[in-house]
């Protein structure tokens, strides 16, 4: 049962503005309406809203319900006609009337009635009433089929502009502009306004968004942008939601960033100054490292906590974090920030393909640090069995000094013969600084010209350097 409240807000009064009537008093008795609220909300929708009066003397035939935004009538609006002496109608009636004259949404503007019947005309009320919008923001810009080709060479140049029509509210409104490809349900912010009625998009920013997606580079691709308005008031939240617009967009190749990993399931902690360089080749990241299980862990562009940081683009991550598109089952969003790795403390792989934005973690061939480590190679005659014990100064953490000719090459193992334990540059022979296990090294190379070095292989980091004395 609904129950209705006498409106604050209501007002009677004789119609006294206009002259055009041949009495000069009202000949019908209209009476103040009532409502549950002068603020009308989506939630009233249903409800009723009822005007009654009295029949004018001997008056019959139809009557006819005014509104008027002014007190003198100059440009009344026909709401409802009717044979008897009342009218019910319905809050969403009366809010469609209301914005179809003008008024503007969450904003209280008093509305004029009287009731006529041929020259009979009632008393006018008055009610300051607030209408709720019903109407879905209209985007403008970009229009269908618009193709957009995004420019690498100049990434902070404005690339598109998202324009859309929609109320003047009395409230402040978000605008939320959405991405997803082609008929997809898994839209992406790709920025938001308040009250501004567009969005700019430069070349690295919609390049960014695009990418999120999982678009081809280079490829002209289909995505759908929509708007949404969400607004807050007394009576709660409304949200209305744009037609979608389908445009072309082309992303291109960003240039390949550095990552740098630090987390508390990491061997550097959260130290932004000790984060962890991985080796970089073109599009591919990787290194050989040290995960904790259940521990956390992201990635910085930079050594320091700011401006760029890299996680998992999934639900609850910062936006301007997102970046991984797929990642292995080992990996899982954690809070806002971060990523939890799930597999057993040890050594893993850590593997980012920068083109597809993916990246997995395998367990290293090599799982577990080593008891001992022992330099082996030409500076000591490749003989296994006298490899040089190298002085441990952490956990898996080895030093030795030692002269260096020209065109040396050696590597890491841990004994003293040849077997599993085998450390060396990765992938191929060379100085990169970063350890690959057996299966994936082949030797260090180096030119000493005799001179003295410190030799230091971080195994929990998969590093080495060479440091002259």
């Amino acid at each position: 049962m609904v129950l209705f409240l006498p409106l604050l807000l209501l007002n009677s009064c004789r119609d006294e503005a206009d002259k055009n009537w041949t009495s000069t008093e009202s000949s019908i008795k209209l009476y103040n309406t009532t409502l549950s609220s002068n603020t009308l909300y989506p939630t009233m929708d249903g409800n009723s809203f009822r005007l009654t009066w009295d029949a004018a003397n001997g008056a019959t035939g139809t009557y006819t319900v005014q509104f008027s935004k002014t007190a003198d009538f100059k440009t009344p609006v026909t709401f409802a006609t009717t044979t008897k002496n009342a009218y019910t109608s319905t809050i969403s009636a009366l809010n469609t009337a209301l914005l179809q004259q003008g008024f503007s949404p969450y904003t209280q503007t008093l509305l004029y009635i009287r009731v006529i019947s041929g020259t009979n005309v009632s008393n006018m009320i008055s009610v300051g009433i607030t209408p709720y919008p019903v109407a879905i923001p209209v985007i403008t810009s970009p229009t269908v089929g618009q193709a957009i080709v995004l420019d690498a060479a100049n990434p902070n140049v404005n690339a598109a502009t998202v324009k859309w029509t929609d109320y003047d509210y009395g409230v402040p409104v978000t605008y939320n502009v959405e991405i997803a490809p082609k008929n997809s349900t898994s839209f992406v912010s790709g920025g938001t306004t308040t009250d501004v009625k567009e969005l700019i998009w430069t070349n690295f920013q919609l390049n960014d968004a695009a990418l999120k997606l999982g678009l081809a580079v280079g490829v002209a691709s289909e995505v759908q942008v929509r708007v949404t308005a969400a607004t807050t008031s007394a009576g709660g939240n409304i949200s209305k939601t744009s037609e979608i617009v389908l445009f072309k967009v082309t992303p291109y190749q960003p240039a390949y960033v550095d990552f740098y990993l630090v987390g508390d399931g990491t061997a550097v902690g959260w130290s932004d100054t000790k984060a962890q360089l991985l080796k970089n080749n073109n599009n591919i990241s990787e290194i050989y490292t040290y995960l904790q299980n259940d521990g956390l862990f992201r990635f910085l562009g930079q050594q320091a906590w700011n401006p760029i940081n890299y996680s998992l683009n999934a639900s609850g991550i910062n936006d301007s974090y997102k970046y991984f598109t797929t990642w292995s089952s080992n990996l899982q969003a954690s809070g806002n920030e971060n990523i939890k790795f799930t597999g057993d403390s040890g050594m893993y792989k850590i593997t980012i393909d920068q083109n597809s934005r993916n990246i997995t973690v395998t367990p290293s061939a090599i799982p577990t640090l080593p008891t001992d480590l022992y330099l082996v190679g030409s500076i000591q005659g490749w003989n296994p069995t006298t490899a040089i014990p190298m002085n441990q100064v952490g956990d898996g953490l080895y030093e030795y000094s030692i002269a260096i000719p020209d065109n040396s090459e050696f590597k890491f193992i841990g004994q003293q013969s040849w077997g599993e334990l085998d450390w060396g540059n990765i992938h191929t022979g060379g100085n990169s600084g970063f350890l690959g296990p057996k299966g994936d090294n082949d030797n260090i190379k180096f030119n000493g010209g005799g001179n003295m070095y410190k030799i230091t292989a971080n195994v929990k980091l998969g590093t080495y350097k060479l440091t002259p004395l």
